[in-house]
């Protein structure tokens, strides 16, 4: 029996684009925000860098977008980008009043310790020491906590969104997106979320990959639901690789902070030579995928297993207090980074591509949005800039927040009543090793073929096995109970299939997309490469 929950907002994700959104709209309506497992578990609270903002009179709108626009490698929309930057501190401004406490220097004109990170030309970082998003999300959610409008659901995975076209029979020019169907990890019953407006802040797809800094939660689901719905989907061959993961057997997934490189660190080979001058004259301060890539071309001529990022010969205490968790966790693991380089590997860190939506935040289906990583804004183009994430994430969720108020306002939508979940789903335990295996799979020949370094001819191999994987999956997945494991290999293999098919269709190298049959950049490839319907096209801005 199907658990029905009727409100005016519903949120997909807990991580910084959805709290803030709900709080946005919050005294207009009631909102419901679901998260798969518990409120905290959001790439926000991994992130250690901070927010990029101009809040320095030595800085500048122009300084800040002209830097974000070359490290996208050209293909930001500049009136996004525009937007983004010029709105940045003013949400900024909001998070503080809520109650985020930002590192401060008081020798500072701003009053704040300003970092600087890859590929900007200023410190314009604002953080909390080096756990910017956990600082971030303990916030919000108590901001949350304490709204009476606001109900937050944990233990929720969504399943598919609920569209009128596929679920009430009505016509695809009459489509609209009502909420979702999601399962209770818990229980195992299915719940359907029904809402007049739906904002998708599901977060990314790290999982998608063999090696990566994100959490076990981000397996592109909001991506994957969208795209099952019709939705536009945009520029997803840009999977952005962080340069420095800690290599170390013990942890998986731990991010050694961009912001180390920004306050000096050098990146050197297992001999102790510094080697990226001879990539970029920016050196350890090169946008990530240029830095990335010299990192992952220079273990492939040594072969060894990681380079080493090394920040010892700054002084001790500078250290400890400017990067705290970094200091306590490598320190646990036997490396004291005050006397010893830090090893170092690329992995897979974050989706520039995502659903395609407006400067509204509105997505191609009426009654959906998106923001933060999910979502494909034009901010990033082909790369992002360092600390961009979390400053789009809070103007985009204000922006559609606005634009969802208004309407609002105009018209009190009256919810449809959608039908029980009306699918059996089988049990056969000896069958849930076709889950582990197909999942590794996946992540494995991603990492292999469609990784950092790309060629057209192990993109076609990756594209001939994802194509056989998600023909099996499709009827695998309505033979077995459904499970929080199932879903997120349906949808990873959805992404995974998303990522190849924008990868084969852009015929050169851009950014994050570096293919050695095309090397080369080409103008008449300044578009956005979208996929609606099963349909790839080049979309011009």
């Amino acid at each position: 029996m199907t658990v029905f929950h009727n409100s005016d907002f519903l949120v997909l994700g807990s991580g910084i684009a959805g709290l803030f959104f709900a709080l946005q709209v919050a005294d207009s309506g009631r909102v419901h925000i679901i998260t798969k497992r518990k409120e905290a578990d959001a790439n926000t609270n991994l992130a250690q860098g901070g927010i990029a903002a101009v809040l320095d009179l030595d800085d500048s709108f122009t300084a800040h977008a002209e830097d974000t626009m070359r490290a996208g490698a050209g293909l930001g929309h500049r009136e996004v980008v525009d937007l983004v930057v010029s709105k940045g501190p003013e949400c900024l401004k909001e998070l503080i009043a809520m109650g985020v406490s930002f590192s401060r220097n008081p020798e500072s004109a701003t009053g704040y310790d300003l970092a600087r990170e890859g590929g900007h030309s200023r410190r314009r970082i604002l953080h909390a020491a080096d756990s910017t998003g956990r600082e971030i999300e303990e916030v919000l959610i108590a901001r949350c906590r304490e709204h009476e409008n606001i109900v937050l659901w944990e233990d929720m995975a969504a399943i598919d969104l609920l569209t009128a076209n596929k679920w009430l029979g009505a016509a695809r020019r009459d489509d609209y997106c009502w909420g979702t169907y999601a399962l209770n990890r818990i229980s195992g019953k299915v719940h359907a979320f029904v809402a007049g407006s739906t904002l998708l802040a599901s977060g990314g797809a790290g999982k998608v990959y063999l090696y990566t800094t994100n959490p076990d939660i981000a397996t592109g689901d909001g991506v994957a639901m969208a795209q099952r719905a019709g939705v536009r989907i945009a520029n997803m061959e840009f999977f952005q690789f962080h340069p420095t993961c800690l290599y170390h057997p013990l942890v998986k997934n731990f991010l050694i902070s961009e912001a180390v490189r920004g306050e000096g660190a050098i990146l050197k080979l297992k001999d102790g030579s510094p080697f990226m001058a001879a990539y970029d004259e920016r050196r350890e301060l090169a946008p990530r995928d240029i830095v990335a890539r010299a990192i992952d071309h220079e273990m492939k001529r040594s072969g060894d297993d990681c380079v080493f990022l090394d920040i010892s010969f700054k002084p001790a205490d500078f250290i400890r207090e400017r990067f705290p968790l970094i200091y306590t966790t490598c320190l646990k693991l036997g490396i004291d980074i005050t006397k010893e380089p830090i090893p170092v590997v690329p992995a897979a860190h974050y989706l520039c591509g995502g659903v395609q939506v407006d400067k509204e935040g509105r997505t191609s289906l009426p009654g959906l949005y998106a923001a933060g990583e999910v979502s494909c804004t034009g901010l990033h183009g082909a790369n992002r800039l360092a600390s961009n994430s979390l400053l789009e994430a809070i103007v985009y969720s204000s922006q559609a927040a606005a634009e969802i108020k208004k309407v609002h306002a105009l018209k009190k939508l009256s919810l449809p009543e959608f039908p029980q979940w009306r699918y059996t789903h089988k049990n056969d335990p000896d069958e849930k090793v076709v889950i582990t295996q197909n999942w590794d799979e996946i992540r494995r020949f991603m990492w292999n073929y469609v990784g950092i370094v790309r060629s057209h001819k192990r993109l076609l191999r990756a594209k001939r096995r994802i194509d056989s994987l998600v023909h099996e999956l499709h009827e695998f997945y309505w033979d077995q109970t459904l499970s929080v494991d199932l879903l997120e290999l349906r949808n990873i293999a959805v992404v995974a299939d998303l990522i190849i098919t924008s990868a084969l269709y852009r015929k050169e190298s851009r950014g994050l997309n570096y293919n050695i049959d095309y090397p080369e950049s080409d103008a008449d490839w300044l578009v956005d490469t979208v996929i609606e319907n099963g349909q790839c096209y080049s979309l011009r801005h």
